[in-house]
């Protein structure tokens, strides 16, 4: 693949946000349209990169790079690079801001402002997976939080102030520790260089006990992104107050930057990861069993949603925690589930407060006599919550539960405890909204739009069909997991 497409594929959202800026703010439908245009224009472009055979694993172990060097004296380069990891969360991003856009009917006010900011955040977030400069790795990163401070202060709920400023000093919190400790890393770097080779090389030649200390200084900056345990306080405020579409975001993306950090933390600092094995997996059992249990006691269904993802967050550095293939692959096949089911959920739970304006759990009953299509595709969406078989969830947890028991054997018992929470409250909130006497607040309740239904159907599919047929995933994928495997070994 030419460098050329990367390129192209990083800066089409951005030229779409500057299309949008010279837009009349008066005419909300022209300016929607040209959003969705744009992001369905990104998400074939994607697409049509992995299946055009471009994509060719060159002796880097990257299908494709591009770098520019900014700053000799610095180190600094405008490096891009994707390899089956990074591209899979890039995949990911460009469907789920295309949801996300599907998804945006209510947004009325405004319309300019928003679109824009959806464009430029989905450019910050590809720039994060395509990163391979630790300096323009961290630059994107920190991008990302201005779209996402105004998308939820402006457009979110009652009490978004709050849940804006929440967010934005908790991220900005990690991100002081991940900037300080690839700082102390940089300078033990031979060549001084941010590039993400040169950093590794440098990693090298630090002690394990300095390694520990870089590593926890990353976990804490990756970790508040992943909403770890506990360092996830942000992650249901922001979740409850957000515009849905943007939980949408946040959920199926924006936690996917922490994993995909720690991931890249793991690979770096072998040493480190090795003597924070016992600190990882306790941090991973506790948010499962924590996020699962306060999940269950919830019925705001936004929230409940919201601490199911501090759940399955931990099933994903459950199987980093272990350092084998099983495990490595669990994770990042739970990282693409997750973005899925939670992006279905979150479209789904929004579409419907907007025509209910209400996410109490208690407030429904028997929709499924009123909105059948509604029905169909939420109970899909939690039963892939659960992990059942012949969902995409299954694969992730199975491939977790088998590298976790290679590692830490019978405490694995937790994991299947946190599955069965998950059951019981996706089992409950059904039962909730599609059975009992029909509320006559609720019987003209309207169903899915197609444009709708398209969205809806395009991620269950990838759920279940990911769930029957797993090899596209697992090809894409174990080339890194087996390169990070023997990293790790090595070390």
């Amino acid at each position: 693949m030419q460098y050329s497409n990367l390129l192209v594929l990083l800066l089409l959202p951005l030229l779409g946000a500057v299309i949008i800026a010279f837009l009349p703010s008066n005419k909300p439908k022209l300016i929607r349209n040209t959003a969705l245009f744009i992001s369905t224009l990104v998400l074939f472009f994607s697409v049509y990169l992995l299946v055009s055979g471009d994509m060719k694993l060159g002796g880097s172990g990257l299908w494709a790079e591009y770098t520019h060097v900014w700053n000799t004296r610095l180190g600094t380069s405008f490096a891009l690079g994707v390899d089956g990891l990074s591209y899979s969360m890039v995949l990911l991003t460009t469907l789920l801001v295309w949801v996300a856009i599907i998804a945006s009917t209510g947004i009325k006010q405004q319309a300019k402002g928003y679109y824009l900011l959806v464009l430029i955040l989905e450019t910050a977030v590809i720039s994060v997976f395509m990163a391979r400069d630790w300096a323009l790795f961290y630059i994107s990163w920190e991008s990302t939080l201005i779209p996402l401070f105004f998308l939820i202060d402006r457009w979110g709920g009652k009490g978004r102030q709050t849940a804006s400023l929440n967010f934005f000093l908790y991220t900005m919190g990690g991100s002081v520790f991940m900037l300080l400790s690839l700082l102390v890393l940089f300078d033990a770097t031979p060549a001084h260089a941010f590039a993400f080779d040169a950093m590794m090389e440098g990693a090298k030649n630090v002690s394990g006990s300095k390694q520990t200390i870089i590593f926890i200084g990353l976990l804490l900056g990756f970790g508040v992104k992943m909403s770890i345990f506990p360092l996830h306080g942000w992650l249901p405020l922001a979740h409850v107050e957000a515009p849905s579409p943007i939980s949408i975001l946040l959920s199926g993306i924006l936690l996917k930057m922490g994993a995909y950090g720690i991931i890249l933390a793991t690979v770096m600092l072998p040493e480190a990861a090795k003597n924070m094995q016992v600190v990882l997996v306790a941090l991973a059992l506790i948010g499962i069993t924590y996020g699962g249990l306060l999940a269950w006691r919830q019925s705001d269904m936004k929230k409940m949603i919201a601490y199911s993802s501090v759940a399955h967050m931990g099933v994903v550095l459950l199987g980093i925690s272990t350092l084998n293939e099983n495990g490595f692959t669990g994770a990042i096949y739970q990282m693409i589930a997750h973005g899925l089911v939670a992006g279905a959920l979150f479209m789904l739970i929004g579409l419907l407060y907007e025509r209910t304006h209400t996410r109490d759990i208690n407030d429904y009953g028997s929709l499924l006599k009123a909105t059948p299509k509604f029905a169909f595709f939420i109970i899909i969406a939690f039963i892939a919550g659960t992990g059942l078989p012949g969902t995409a969830g299954f694969i992730a947890e199975l491939h977790v539960l088998i590298g976790g028991f290679e590692r830490w054997g019978w405490a694995m018992l937790f994991l299947s405890f946190g599955v069965l929470v998950t059951a019981a409250y996706g089992v409950r909130t059904v039962k909730r909204l599609f059975t009992g006497p029909v509320k006559a607040h609720m019987q003209d309740v309207p169903d899915l739009r197609p444009s709708e239904v398209l969205a809806a159907v395009v991620l269950t599919t990838g759920i279940i069909f990911f769930g029957f047929y797993p090899s596209p995933i697992l090809d894409l994928i174990s080339p890194n997991v087996d390169g990070f495997v023997l990293l790790i070994n090595k070390g």
